[in-house]
């Protein structure tokens, strides 16, 4: 059966590669394009063609004018197929144009094919589930991540447009202060989303592992490695977010308090969720989980500034305030305790009176009883007038 299966795979490779030869080139169609996207997609679940998958990033490299061909060539080869090595396969070659980082992929948008209900249409389905699930999670993932790069694309684009309105009709200080200030604050809450786009995008990485043991084939495990590095990176950009943000956060008000909150809490809990998933992956054999990066875990008294700031209360009002330390005691010991009170405490020179000074508390100690005139040579420490326990 794994045989047949495998000469079947073999025919349709070169029935396709046959009919991408006979091709005409358009603007669309581009022969060569769909024949290394066709071995790149092999019915192999054995190997990877990488060749081939190295020629597809190269020429999106050399011109974005290839886009179309690569959108055209994979669309047609994925909306065909009902095997799920040319599904993963087909994933795995998006993802990794995705990861060169070549500019023109940001204008794709949505994938342009759908596998979010794919299922193989060669084997029992009670035991390619858990791959169909694998398929179903990788898709969902790419294709919200594309969106959101589309979707950022766009945004940069308009604020680049409202900064030149701005650098055009603002031409006095006072008015450029003003825009300056509010582009200051909108670009903190753009980091913010950004923040919980990429939070949103980490939930969905953690989707993709095998349900199931049949699952666990080693065409899944290449593609995990991919899903690994993908999790590490968007990972760190997470916690680089959080330090920038933190840094900046006392200059924010409670709209942006409460947005990093949320983000700092969700943070928390998918520092454990990474925990069992790299545990996971290593329990499975995937290569790159074998040195997993050490989680940060978000401190408490990060979390208790951002409400602080939330309920209106921050470090500095609280260093400002006027705390006032006296002197008391008790029936078994003297001991100093610290006393926060709104009124303002009388001293010495307040309370003189007709020449007569109102005596303090037993046992106080005045420093300055010594005679003003007197005043020594050397310079010397003052005292500690307030002290805190």
């Amino acid at each position: 059966m794994r045989l047949w299966r495998k000469a079947s795979g073999i025919l349709k490779d070169q029935n396709s590669l046959w009919l991408a030869s006979l091709s005409r080139r358009t603007s669309f169609r581009n022969p060569e394009m769909e024949a290394a996207v066709i071995k790149a997609t092999s019915h192999d679940e054995f190997t990877i063609d990488m060749k081939n998958v190295d020629r597809v990033c190269k020429w999106l490299r050399l011109s974005p004018s290839h886009l179309k061909s690569l959108i055209w060539s994979i669309s047609l080869r994925m909306e065909k197929t009902r095997s799920w090595v040319v599904a993963i396969k087909g994933l795995m070659l998006m993802h990794g144009v995705y990861s060169s980082k070549i500019p023109a992929i940001q204008r794709i948008g949505r994938l342009p094919f759908d596998l979010s209900n794919f299922k193989d249409g060669h084997l029992d389905p009670s035991k390619i589930w858990g791959i169909n699930a694998f398929i179903h999670a990788y898709f969902t993932y790419l294709d919200q991540k594309s969106s959101l790069l589309f979707m950022n694309l766009q945004e940069r684009r308009n604020l680049q447009n409202l900064e030149h309105v701005n650098n055009d009709n603002n031409n006095n200080n006072n008015n450029n202060y003003s825009v300056a200030f509010v582009e200051g604050r909108y670009s903190m809450i753009q980091d913010l989303v950004l923040l919980q786009k990429l939070q949103f995008l980490l939930d969905m990485l953690l989707e993709i592992k095998p349900l199931c043991y049949t699952a666990v084939v080693p065409l899944i495990l290449e593609a995990m490695d991919c899903v690994m590095i993908e999790v590490f990176d968007v990972y760190s950009r997470i916690c680089n977010g959080i330090a920038r943000i933190m840094l900046r956060i006392y200059s924010a008000g409670k709209v942006e308090a409460s947005m990093a909150l949320r983000i700092v809490q969700k943070a928390t809990i998918q520092g454990e969720e990474l925990s069992f998933y790299f545990k996971l992956c290593r329990s499975i054999g995937v290569k790159n989980a074998i040195e997993c990066p050490r989680i940060e875990q978000i401190r408490d008294e990060d979390i208790k500034e951002l409400e602080e700031i939330i309920n209106g209360v921050s470090e500095k009002d609280v260093q400002m305030c006027k705390d006032i330390v006296v002197c008391e005691k008790t029936s078994d010991q003297a001991k100093l305790r610290t006393v926060i009170t709104d009124d303002w405490e009388k001293f010495d020179e307040d309370l003189m009176q007709n020449d007569e000074v109102i005596k303090v508390a037993p046992r106080a100690i005045n420093p300055f009883e010594t005679c003003t005139n007197n005043v020594p040579s050397k310079p010397q420490e003052l005292p500690d007038l307030i002290s805190f326990l």
